[in-house]
């Protein structure tokens, strides 16, 4: 029988290796990606059993990227290695499609244990969060009373890229649109957000969660 095959996400080349040791004598991992854009289209190349993605990642974080698979691919199982000891950070990773939720100070210990887990079809949350409020917290309507969620996929986007402190010519390279369309979603952004300054939707995005940082 073969191995569970695993892509690998993160932007740290030293995560990456200490998953790769963890992992490798009992799981096959095929990919190793950067960025939660390239991980989109390895998932479609590599069609692995198991995500293991950080949600702080450039250019598209891990969230985004899930729900991104997530429309073309039901199967893949996500666990979610992240920094953030946040109730809501895992409730909303879990609602756009994960699994498991493991922070990376107890990987070590724990991430073996919590593939094992979403391979036998159950949800994987580091015991230092409490399951049962994230639970809650996934039922309640989302942060920011429902903000993000009022936002477009695009807009959410654009706005990651914003943050990161890319030019109107970068975002359009990375998401294939011209720079007048880039200006256009931002534009729409700060009106709906009701800010003034780029500065202020920056510093907006990053407070209220909808960036993770």
């Amino acid at each position: 029988m073969n191995p569970p095959r695993v892509i690998l996400a993160d932007d740290h080349a030293i995560v990456i290796e200490g998953l790769r040791r963890v992992l490798e004598p009992e799981f096959e991992i095929v990919g190793e990606v950067k960025d939660g854009r390239a991980l989109v289209v390895a998932v479609e190349r590599l069609r692995p059993d198991i995500v293991i993605a950080d949600i702080s990642m450039p250019l598209l974080n891990g969230i985004e990227a899930a729900r991104q698979v997530r429309k073309t691919n039901r199967r893949v199982k996500i666990i979610f290695l992240t920094m953030h000891p946040d109730v809501t950070y895992a409730a909303e990773a879990l609602r756009a499609g994960g699994s498991a939720y493991v922070l990376k100070s107890s990987a070590g210990v724990e991430i073996r244990e919590a593939v094992r887990e979403v391979l036998s079809g159950r949800t994987y949350v580091t015991p230092s969060i409490n399951e049962a409020l994230v639970q809650a917290q996934i039922e309640r309507p989302g942060r920011q009373d429902g903000v993000r969620f009022k936002l477009t996929p695009r807009q959410r986007e654009v706005l990651q890229l914003i943050v990161e402190g890319r030019s109107s010519k970068e975002m359009a390279e990375v998401l294939h649109l011209s720079p007048r369309t880039i200006e256009f979603h931002k534009y729409r952004l700060m009106r709906e957000l009701g800010l003034r300054t780029t500065a202020e939707l920056v510093q907006y995005a990053v407070k209220s969660g909808i960036v993770p940082t």
